[in-house]
């Protein structure tokens, strides 16, 4: 139970929240603007609109092209100014809980007159636990258990995210996801240039396929790497969706926004110079202690860390031993010592 607690709670940088709050902000815009508009023509195809179990339960009124208006105009100005009070902290609470119920709510709107994207899972428990975590500024020093908490539970939503994906692979195709044409049939329908060359080969589309369950199979292995292999962890899947969008030009753009932002030690982003510090969660664990003395500054009330308390030499190894100013070495004569 300690070792559970401490993997869910272990301090985290304040700072990372910061950055992953301005972040995920922005992209509210891009995402209703850009990647996936919905126009108020959507309230009046009433015979696509099946609201989802979850709409139903919560008695969420039917759509209308006015309340499309008014949840989309309403969102996008609240996340550009919790994007731009991030660095401050302030109003967090309020806004975050705002953004998240607008956010949820279109989300629903969305979904109910379509497919179910499962690339914003991840993204919507951003969305709900940021403004859990209180007085997270861009430039703070400080850690708290609550960004940890927050960062793991989007963490375990992206995992779950690979794991469930391969689940439905196998619950709806069964193994023949892996053996059939799954991947050409794909390039076929949507495949770039750079997917088309692969028909040419189509046993590296079919090992593809293998990789990929093996991959989202294996994907919770990453919540408990540390350092380095936690890097190499997301870098892989994170070219793995860099692939897929070259290929058949498919990108979860909400889902590696958190792979990167919950993963990855951003907050040294903004620290430049700064060699202390909280470590990166999940990184190498320290003994009581050692985290205070490598927050300490390397120059620090006349300490230079190159030469020394109050700037006088230091000795390094393999060089000869160092003298006060004027003092000969031990061991050697005056005459020894080269004349001015």
């Amino acid at each position: 139970m300690a070792a559970l607690t401490r993997w869910f709670f272990g301090p985290v940088p304040l700072a990372r929240v910061a950055v992953f709050r301005i972040a995920a902000y922005l992209f509210i815009p891009l995402d209703l603007l850009v990647l996936r508009p919905l126009g108020s023509h959507h309230a009046s195809a009433t015979e696509l609109y099946k609201p989802l179990i979850v709409a139903e339960l919560l008695h969420l009124p039917r759509p209308t092209p006015a309340l499309i208006l008014v949840v989309t105009w309403t969102l996008i100005p609240l996340a550009l100014l919790a994007a731009a009070l991030a660095p401050s902290g302030r109003w967090q609470r309020v806004l975050g809980t705002a953004i998240f119920l607008l956010y949820f709510e279109q989300l629903i709107i969305s979904f109910s007159f379509g497919k179910v994207d499962h690339d914003r899972i991840a993204y919507v428990v951003a969305l709900a636990v940021l403004p859990t975590v209180a007085r997270a500024r861009l430039r703070g020093e400080g850690s708290a258990e609550s960004a940890a908490w927050a960062l793991r539970c989007v963490q375990i939503a992206v995992v779950a995210t690979y794991f469930l994906s391969a689940f439905a692979k196998l619950r709806f195709g069964g193994v023949e996801w892996v053996n059939s044409a799954t991947l050409v049939r794909a390039v076929m329908r949507r495949g770039t240039g750079v997917g088309r060359l692969l028909l040419d080969y189509p046993w590296v589309l079919h090992w593809s396929q293998w990789g990929i369950m093996l991959m989202e199979l294996g994907s919770i292995v990453v919540l408990f790497l540390n350092g380095r292999w936690r890097y190499a962890a997301v870098g892989v899947l994170t070219a793995f969706h860099l692939t897929v969008y070259a290929t058949i030009s498919i990108m979860f753009w909400p889902h590696v926004l958190c792979l990167l932002l919950a993963f990855l030690p951003t907050e040294r982003l903004v620290r430049h110079g700064h060699a202390g510090g909280v470590p990166a969660m999940g990184t190498e664990e320290a003994a009581p202690g050692a985290e205070a003395a490598s927050a300490v500054p390397a120059l620090v009330g006349g300490y230079d860390a190159h030469r020394g308390a109050a700037g006088e030499p230091m000795p390094v190894a393999g060089d000869e031993p160092v003298h006060p100013v004027g003092q000969p070495p031990e061991g050697r004569d005056a005459q020894d010592q080269p004349q001015r």
